[in-house]
């Protein structure tokens, strides 16, 4: 049976689809960009801000779910520009254990939505 997650702590989806999807313990999330969730705005002054504000709303999608990043197996990490990837990685590495950080894939591509910089989504299990 499948759960629909949504919590106001993060952006409100912009489309037909949820933040995130539970089934048995496994937690899917639908890309996070760097929408603040109180305003809707973007928040993209530099490459870190943005980062840190797509993991912040990653983080309250998995609270609402009752998890932590702890639980996260599987990272998708979608970027505009791979030059930027070291300073995104860096933002990113410091919401995960490096010992037990999960699998992921970056991968750059021409266009995200909103054409923010970063978009990232998860799969998390309890």
């Amino acid at each position: 049976m499948k759960k629909i997650i949504n919590t106001p702590n993060a952006p409100a989806p912009i489309g037909p689809y949820n933040q995130a999807v539970l089934v048995g313990n496994t937690l899917y999330t639908s890309g996070q960009i760097a929408l603040h969730p109180k305003t809707m705005e973007l928040v993209t002054d530099t490459i870190e801000a943005e980062t840190k504000q797509v993991m912040e709303n990653m983080k309250a999608v998995l609270e609402a779910a009752d998890m932590t990043f702890d639980n996260v197996i599987k990272t998708s990490i979608f970027i505009s520009d791979m030059h930027n990837f070291a300073k995104i990685n860096a933002v990113y590495g410091t919401y995960f254990n490096e010992d037990t950080a999960p699998a992921r894939e970056t991968v750059e591509v021409a266009n995200l939505p909103k054409f923010v910089n970063v978009e990232i989504s998860m799969i998390a299990v309890m």
